[in-house]
């Protein structure tokens, strides 16, 4: 994982009802992140069983290759991907919501963003309900207000639940995984029944070079729905530096 606690300060703050959680790197620990966060890389963007057959088949030298091949070089999908990689680990390691598919393994293309939900993950609850979280993950330098609105936007789209497509999607893979416990429980919530309101948390999840606070702390005072909201954003001074740097270290860790 990517150990947040180890080389961020954490401010957690109330905020109409919800919590507001930012998270600063430590300017002497950015080496550190840069270290574990590249560590988490390849393998949201390709399976251990993949490699391990490429090794087999063709050598460290061919599967380090591969997964060069598989990682994007365009500096605003890494910022996008990044994002997203760092929000559904945030979630695994702080929160209920700790099953999900490594959806980039999925790309159309490693310089072409996914469409659809940034972030779905999963968890079931003490009377087998599936609870779901609908997220957005964005990265920006410079964070302003109209990003964290078109953020609040699409988790409104489709009632604030995911979209059949992105359930669908999720339940394929669960099904093509052997997890038929998973599959059966998205297909129920996306085909037998409506997936009820109280059991679908929304998150915004900012990577920005700025403090999001303001825009955040706005946000949820604005918001008057009834989901469950997590807000969280974490701020890296040098933001287009370690986003470089973690992919760098990511493709160094295996050529």
């Amino acid at each position: 994982m990517t150990q947040f606690d180890k080389w961020c300060t954490a401010v957690t703050t109330p905020v109409g009802g919800w919590e507001l959680k930012v998270l600063t790197a430590e300017a002497g620990k950015i080496d550190f992140a840069v270290k574990v966060v590249s560590e988490a890389i390849p393998d949201q963007y390709t399976s251990e069983d993949r490699l391990a057959d490429i090794m087999n088949k063709l050598g460290k030298a061919k599967t380090a290759k591969f997964i060069e091949t598989s990682l994007p070089t365009s500096k605003s999908v890494r910022s996008g991907d990044l994002g997203e990689v760092l929000g559904v680990t945030y979630l695994a390691e702080f929160t209920e919501f700790k099953l999900h598919v490594k959806r980039l393994r999925w790309k159309d293309h490693r310089n072409m963003a996914m469409r659809g939900e940034d972030v779905l993950a999963f968890a079931v609850n003490d009377e087998g309900n599936l609870l779901v979280l609908k997220g957005e993950a964005k990265s920006r330098k410079t964070l302003n207000a109209t990003t964290i609105k078109d953020a609040r936007n699409a988790l409104a789209a489709n009632n604030g639940r995911p979209s059949a497509h992105a359930m669908a999607f999720m339940a394929t893979r669960y099904f093509e995984m052997g997890d038929k416990a998973m599959t059966d429980l998205l297909d129920q919530a996306q085909l037998d029944e409506q997936l009820p309101q109280s059991r679908v948390t929304h998150m915004i999840f900012i990577l920005s070079g700025n403090d999001p606070a303001k825009q955040l702390t706005d946000d949820l005072v604005g918001y008057k729905g009834a989901m469950e909201q997590i807000s969280v954003g974490v701020v890296v001074g040098t933001h287009q530096e370690f986003i470089q740097s973690v992919f760098e270290e990511a493709l160094k860790n295996v050529l």
